[in-house]
């Protein structure tokens, strides 16, 4: 505890400590930690609330399960009071953030950020109560800067330390170009902080450089510096890679019961205690109570996998959708007998093929002739339902089940 503590009475550090210990939970970087429970106790004790900054680019407005992991957080701060600052990069969104690019990203028009924005907001409201967010663009200040403004923020940052960007150095070694413009996107993100007074600035660790710069601009520009809370990133269906939607490993939190709780299911063993810690709200007890069954053997995974796909689906749903897509699951893949050792296989296609080619390329048929015979004689199943129509093009994405027959199967890895 901080010195903070001879200004609060026993029942103010009560809950101090009581937020503090809900705010720490996930957390994989709190920079610094200290600076938070000193701004949380004096929040407790002028009954004043904190100001919790999230910055969107809108360029890829579908919301799935790896983006709830930092709602989540944001949800935890709002139901104790503390104002949430959502900040649509209007402005930045037509740069681009250059993390984990190895190439500019392709600048956004006015309409195509303003629709991705809308498509945010109604999906937000599935984890945050958007009426009691502050909403803001930042265009609103930064567009208002003028040439003189610019060349004053530049010159509160070196040279040297914008190239200690991991993705900016990286692009360097390889000789790759560098457009000038990408380097103002952490200072004007960084302005961001300066202009709304942020205490609190959440993402997650890909995002370690640009929250950074909130703290070293409000310092520049004299304002009190904002902390730094980093959230893991949570791997994707396939166990690798982070989730993310153009890898086709995620879950879309607008997708059908049945698509969710199917997907859920391909989840790999090793990662559902962390989907549970992440991205549902289920008790830390509860969370330790099942971590201790799966390794005593009295909890099978998949039971736990089962429990895990229904309590996705019930937050984004209900709970009656939560059952009947426990049940179809059930219907489908047990009750048809799929294996549990199905054979992988690497799909390195396109995205979207054709059901013919698609069982002839995994080795399921021989032909497009003998595929068609058998789509036609009801013989091919894709995630349990049967292929109807030879010309269907199939969306391939990962833990895609295709069954050929009674006793052919093969399980889609991407």
């Amino acid at each position: 505890m901080g010195k903070w503590t001879e200004e609060l009475t026993q029942e103010q550090i009560t809950e101090v400590n009581r937020q503090m210990a809900i705010y720490r939970k996930g957390v994989q970087e709190l920079i610094p930690s200290e600076d938070l429970e000193r701004k949380v106790a004096k929040a407790v004790s002028e009954k004043r609330p904190l100001k919790i900054k999230l910055g969107l680019d809108p360029s890829a407005p579908d919301v799935h399960l790896g983006h709830t992991v930092v709602l989540n957080k944001i949800r935890q701060f709002q139901e104790n009071g503390h104002t949430i600052q959502i900040i649509i990069g209007d402005f930045t969104g037509k740069i681009g953030d250059p993390t984990g690019k190895s190439v500019a990203r392709q600048q956004l028009t006015d309409e195509e950020v303003k629709e991705n924005a809308r498509t945010y907001f109604e999906q937000f409201g599935k984890v945050v109560d958007m009426e009691k967010v502050e909403l803001h663009y930042n265009s609103k200040w930064l567009s208002k800067l003028d040439f003189e403004d610019v060349i004053n923020m530049a010159g509160k940052i070196t040279v040297a330390r914008l190239l200690e960007r991991d993705d900016f150095e990286k692009r360097m070694d390889d000789h790759k170009p560098i457009s000038l413009h990408e380097f103002f996107y952490p200072l004007m993100q960084g302005y961001d902080s300066v202009v709304l007074e942020s205490d609190v600035e959440l993402g997650g660790t890909d995002q370690h450089f640009n929250i950074l710069m909130g703290r070293h601009f409000q310092e520049k520009y004299g304002k009190e510096k904002q902390v730094a809370m980093l959230m893991p990133l949570l791997e994707g269906l396939d166990g690798v890679e982070k989730m993310s939607k153009s890898k086709k490993n995620y879950i879309g939190i607008d997708e059908s019961p049945n698509e969710m709780f199917g997907k859920a299911m391909s989840i790999p063993d090793e990662l559902m205690i962390k989907y549970f810690e992440l991205v549902t709200d289920t008790g830390p007890e509860e969370i330790d109570e099942m971590r201790t069954q799966i390794e005593t053997g009295e909890l099978h995974p998949r039971d736990a996998k089962m429990k895990l796909g229904k309590t996705i689906v019930k937050m984004y749903h209900d709970e009656k959708k939560a059952a009947e897509a426990e049940k179809h699951f059930i219907s489908v893949f047990s009750e048809r007998l799929v294996p549990e050792d199905i054979p992988v296989m690497k799909w390195t296609g396109e995205d979207e093929v054709g059901v013919l080619d698609l069982l002839v390329e995994l080795n399921l048929l021989t032909s497009k002739s003998e595929a068609r015979r058998m789509i036609q004689n009801r013989g091919v199943s894709l995630d349990g339902d049967k292929v109807e129509d030879p010309k269907l093009q199939v969306s391939v994405k990962v833990g895609m089940v295709v069954q050929v027959g009674k006793r052919k199967f093969v399980k889609i890895e991407m």
